[in-house]
């Protein structure tokens, strides 16, 4: 692998020496590192420097691998952990996979195969830090008739064996829909294996859904389940398939259809027992049209169709999800009980909500770590509507100065650049606040501000605040 990477990556290894090795291996691809000789040091550096990838040694003393992906899928669940493991801890590592873990490679590493990994989980990190995962929890929430015949049709679905695709917006709880059918169904006992499709390209993507055999390319060092092979007996659920090329869409369907694949670099025939479900927001009978998408693929995925709402079209969810988040969210952060008024409550029913309920979450965990009072009124609605890029909370009525008889209104004058000055201060002080509320924690400093770890960085460095 000759190209050039970018990232961060911290390796978690007792054996300085391994860490050394695989430090300079990776700095030499391009890649920034840190390096920790426990669990706990790795939490520190994770909690205040922005980190891309985690690579942990599986057997440590104290806190192991499988303890160190626990923790950072519950911290930070944006950023993939590669394990690394001898062949005796192999089983262990599929278990981890399974729970949750990017890859694993074993011990001693290929150098090829490393970065070929860690490239992977870097690209799968860059596509889950774009769609800004900041998901629902404790599943469906709403009183709204159309949310409730989405729930009356998964759980049908659910009891079968049908493949289901969901249709809809980003952020309108796609992957909550598709956990619900894999928790309703026979198959709950089974693994959920989840594959964002669009974060790979197509040869990387290839490799992660039916795996590899030992040297099928370079850097293939040993023999590799896929994302299908791990979800035998469950639920594999492929999010924005949509996307994905028609030369894997000819693969794909083949495994749809005869439930076999063929690794990449192998002749042999591996039968699996896999329920699809899959998820996008693509417009897929256009990309039919145009023969962007197979026919027969789409027909395949679409035997139950199932399209989650825009929380636009459905406002009256916007009260039980607003009181569910705040509930939530003041618990985990330490604060009182908060109170929406109704006139709050009206300031947020009036928001199109185009990022749909991630954008109505990351808002509200926003405001209750944010806010000086427990009463949310539209007043402090509307403020914190205000300093949010892409949200409008009310057309902004002319200076009277402007709009005065005389006034000057010839171009050229500094008026744009005083309100961009204003912007960056409004932007400054927002960083300033998330910071104090996290207690100097940036990566909850971001969380709160809806912004990767990575782009909080940046704005800290531009505005001197780090």
């Amino acid at each position: 692998m000759n190209e050039s990477l970018k990232g961060t990556v911290l390796l978690v290894d007792d054996d300085p020496a391994v860490a050394k090795v695989l430090g300079a291996l990776l700095a030499q691809a391009g890649l920034t590192t840190h390096a920790a000789r426990d669990g706990q040091e790795a939490l520190a550096l994770l909690a205040s420097k922005p980190v891309d990838v985690v690579v942990s040694d599986v057997r440590m003393p104290g806190m192991d691998g499988l303890q160190v992906l626990a923790e950072v899928s519950r911290g930070w669940p944006d950023v993939p952990v590669i394990l690394l493991t001898a062949h005796g801890t192999v089983p262990l590592a599929v278990e981890a996979m399974k729970a949750g873990a990017a890859d694993f490679v074993l011990k001693p590493f290929d150098r090829e195969e490393i970065l070929f990994t860690v490239r992977k989980a870097l690209l799968r990190a860059q596509g889950e830090e774009a769609r800004q995962q900041a998901r629902p929890t404790g599943g469906f929430i709403g009183r709204s008739r159309p949310m409730a015949d989405v729930q009356a049709v998964l759980a049908k679905a659910a009891a079968g064996t049908a493949t289901v695709l969901l249709r809809g917006e980003s952020g309108t709880g796609k992957e909550l829909a598709a956990k619900a059918v894999h928790d309703g169904s026979p198959r709950r006992e089974g693994p959920f294996v989840k594959l964002h499709c669009a974060a790979l390209p197509d040869t990387l993507l290839e490799s992660e859904l039916f795996g590899y055999e030992k040297g099928a390319f370079t850097g293939a060092a040993t023999r590799k389940p896929g994302r299908v092979e791990l979800a035998h007996g469950g639920t594999l659920f492929l999010d924005e398939v949509g996307d994905i090329s028609p030369a894997v869409q000819v693969k794909l369907l083949r495994v749809i259809q005869e439930r076999e694949l063929e690794r990449l670099g192998g002749t042999q025939t591996v039968k699996v027992d896999v329920r699809f479900v899959a998820a996008t927001h693509q417009p897929l009978e256009e990309r039919v049209k145009e023969g962007r998408f197979r026919e027969d693929l789409f027909y395949r995925l679409n035997v139950v169709p199932v399209w989650i709402p825009a929380l636009r079209e459905r406002p009256d969810d916007v009260e039980p999800l607003a009181l569910h988040f705040l509930e939530v969210h003041a618990k985990t952060n330490g604060r009182p009980p908060f109170t929406l008024t109704p006139d709050g409550l009206a300031a947020l029913r009036a928001q199109p909500w185009p990022g749909n309920v991630r954008q109505l979450q990351n808002f509200l965990e926003r405001l209750v770590v944010l806010s000086d009072t427990q009463v949310l009124g539209g007043q402090e609605v509307l403020n914190e509507l205000a300093r949010q890029p892409g949200l409008s909370p009310a057309p902004v009525a002319a200076a009277p100065s402007a709009s005065a008889p005389g006034a000057p209104t010839a171009p050229g004058t500094d008026s744009a650049r005083t309100l961009e000055s204003q912007r960056k201060e409004m932007e400054r002080q927002a960083m300033a606040d998330a910071l104090k509320r996290a207690g100097d924690n940036r990566t909850l400093a971001a969380r709160l501000l809806g912004i990767s770890r990575r782009t909080l960085y940046n704005k800290l460095e531009e505005y001197g605040l780090l």
